[in-house]
Order: C-alpha cells, then structure tokens, then sequence
C-alpha cells in the first residue's frame, strides 16, 4: 500500500492540563452546556472521580472552566474499517491500535472494528485476533462486512470473494470471534440468509440487512426473522421506489430496526438523511464512518482488502470502476454537519451518535450518556462546534485546548 505522507486533520493532545482525571485526581468540568438523557443543562457541570463520571464533586477535586463549551458523550461508532493510514482488515496489531487512537482522537470512544470481504480462512484467522483486541478492552467487537453479501450491490467488495449466507459458514465466523461479534452484514435474501439471520439472534450477534437486493416482501421477512439493523440505509441497496419499495420502505418503517447513516455529504443528499430521521427518530438511527484506512490520514491511494482506492478530496473510489469504497469520516464531523447543515438539534446529533449505538450493543449501561456510574468517555467542543477535548474512561486522550 502507497501511503501519503504524515497525518492532517487530527487533533494534537494538548499540554495545559496538569493532571490527567484519576482516583488522585477527580476532575470538574463547570461552566458549559451539558447535553444530558434528561435535557440540555446550561452552565452545567460534570464530575470525574477515576474512570467514571460521579454524581458530586470532593472538595479536592480540580476545576476546569469550560463555559462556551459543550460536554456531550463519546461518540460510538458501531461501523469502522479503519483510520490513520492503517486498516483494520489486514493491518498488524500495532496498526490496528494506530486506526483506534485516530479515531479516539475525534471522539470515538466506543469502536467496532469492521472487517471487508475476504477468503473463510482469512476472516476467521482476523476474527481471531480483533477478539484479543475487544477482549483487552481496545475496541467493542467485531462487525463482519461479507462476504455474505449480494453480487449485484457489492459495492467495494471483491466479488469473486463472496459467497451465500448458509448458517454452518457464518457460524465459522462467529466461534472464530470467540463471544466478540457484534454484527453481520447480510444479503438476507440469498440462500440460507433468513436461517442465518435465525441463527445471528439466537447468538445474541447484531443480523444487519445491507448490501442486498431484497425486495419490500424479502426485507420484511428477514426483519421478522430477527434483524435488527439497516447496513448504511440508502447505500449499496436497490432505491426506493413507489411500486417497488424494495428495502429502504421495509426497514425505515418497522420500529425494531436501527438505521445506519454515513454523515460525510458524499454518501447521503440531506434530504435523504432528512428522510430518515422524520421517518425513524433519532431513536433509531445510529451515525456511523463506515472509515477506510484513509480517515484521519490523508489523500492517497490505498488498499481495501483486495481493492485498490484512490482517495481525492477526502472521497475515496476503487481505482477500478470510480465506485465509493468507504469513506475518510470522522464522527467529529459527522457531528457537526448534522447540527450545522442538516438541521438536527444537538440533542438528536447526540443521540444518534452515542445513545442510539450504544443501546444496540447492549451498552448502554456504561456508556453513551453523562449519567453517574458509566463511564467518563465524553467529548468538550466550543461554540462552533470543533473539538477541543476527549475523555476516555477518565484519560484525557485529546485536551482540553482551551482559550
């Protein structure tokens, strides 16, 4: 792979913090607006003591001032192949931890590594050691993309890859991942892909509809089967139609599915995120990057498991045919698009970012909201919606850069 030379765009960790928040150390920060379940709390506070957020503040605690600022919980990205130059598909351990912090580094705190479509050896061999990753704490689980997916709306799969979803294959996957897969990514409609999707939830493992040519009919049943989720809805799925609805129709109006969303202006017009979020609620929809190795990185041209991209202008193509192969977003921009140009309030930007993922990964007892007991994974941005800080587990990854 040809990488471009250094990093742009990512956040430096500041040095005008003393201490980072420890047992030692418990940590206010007072003056800003503080996006809570309950509501948006102005000139508010939250308290840091060791790795979690704590209902009061010790006497000794120290004070940060951050008024002008937001604090909103860490982001959590449910769908991510990579960042910083290196991929979580085929990079070493050491580059897989450069993807993480990258990404760390714009407020995702909370991660699920994608894989791409590969040969059955080689994703189980990968699923293998992602699962030591998760199990360390490092990233969330594993969320395999195909190679159960359809030939006809691959995207930047390799087709020759593929292959139908019969349950005894992606069991192999699942026992390789060792108690640590999230989500598959389905083509329900192939042969076996309803009994798969059967045997996803039985599992407790996310069935993600995506990548599919399924029919209105063929998508419902598959939700009836136990999917739950919508794989980047719009993208790499037949278009809604108003005869045929195929599957955009069949997963934007059944409540039990959550929608994926790539937030990047590339991937989605607004008015088809608009759409989305009038039809679903923010309760259902959960942003994601859908992030290639670029993100974070840099224009260049890399590798997609087998695929080459060219990435220009922060848009990345298979250098094949022009088709979008992911994308170079970070769920800090993701952020501030959707409260700058699409219109959402900061509170639905913050639920579809933290809340909505964090509830579908069964988390959301520890993360994805400031509520005492979970943990300090939160985000500072100013008044224009940038970045200024990043909390994880009580660590200052990034800040805070305050004027």
């Amino acid at each position: 792979m040809a990488t471009p030379p250094g990093a742009r765009g990512t956040a430096r960790p500041a040095t005008n913090h003393p201490h980072p928040a420890t047992a030692e150390h418990p940590t206010v920060l007072t003056g800003a607006t503080v996006v809570l379940p309950t509501g948006t709390v102005e000139h508010g506070q939250v308290t840091v003591d060791g790795t979690r957020i704590a209902p009061t503040a010790p006497e000794h605690a120290q004070v940060i001032d951050v008024t002008d600022h937001y604090v909103i919980p860490g982001f959590v990205d449910i769908h991510n192949h990579g960042g910083g130059g290196a991929s979580f598909t085929s990079g070493s351990v050491e580059d897989i931890l450069k993807g993480i912090h990258t990404h760390r580094l714009h407020g995702t705190t909370t991660l699920v590594a994608s894989t791409v479509t590969g040969d059955m050896d080689f994703l189980t061999q990968r699923a293998g050691l992602l699962s030591e990753l998760a199990e360390q704490g490092e990233i969330a689980g594993i969320h395999f993309e195909g190679p159960f997916i359809s030939p006809c709306r691959k995207g930047a799969h390799s087709e020759d890859l593929l292959r139908d979803p019969h349950p005894a294959e992606v069991r192999k996957l699942i026992d390789a991942a060792r108690g640590r897969a999230r989500m598959v990514t389905l083509a329900t409609e192939l042969p076996g892909g309803t009994d798969s999707v059967r045997l996803l939830a039985e599992h407790g493992v996310i069935a993600a509809i995506g990548h599919t040519d399924a029919t209105y009919e063929q998508t419902v049943e598959a939700i009836d089967a136990g999917a739950t989720v919508a794989t980047h809805l719009f993208n790499a799925m037949p278009p809604l139609g108003h005869r045929s609805p195929g599957p955009i129709a069949a997963l934007l109006e059944d409540d039990r599915i959550t929608v994926e969303l790539i937030n990047d202006g590339t991937h989605l017009h607004p008015a088809a995120l608009q759409l989305a979020f009038h039809r679903a609620g923010a309760d259902r929809v959960a942003f994601i990057t859908d992030a290639m190795d670029a993100a974070g990185f840099g224009d260049g041209r890399y590798w997609l498991g087998p695929l080459e991209v060219e990435v220009a202008d922060g848009v990345a193509r298979l250098l094949a045919d022009g088709t979008i192969a992911g994308s170079t977003l970070t769920l800090d921009r993701a952020f501030k698009r959707a409260v700058t140009v699409d219109g959402l309030s900061v509170e639905d930007a913050v639920t579809a970012l933290s809340a909505t993922p964090a509830r579908l990964l069964g988390m959301d007892d520890r993360i994805g909201s400031l509520e005492p007991g979970k943990d300090a994974d939160l985000v500072l941005l100013d008044a224009d919606f940038e970045l200024t800080g990043v909390m994880r587990r009580g660590e200052w990854v990034v800040g805070p850069q305050l004027r």
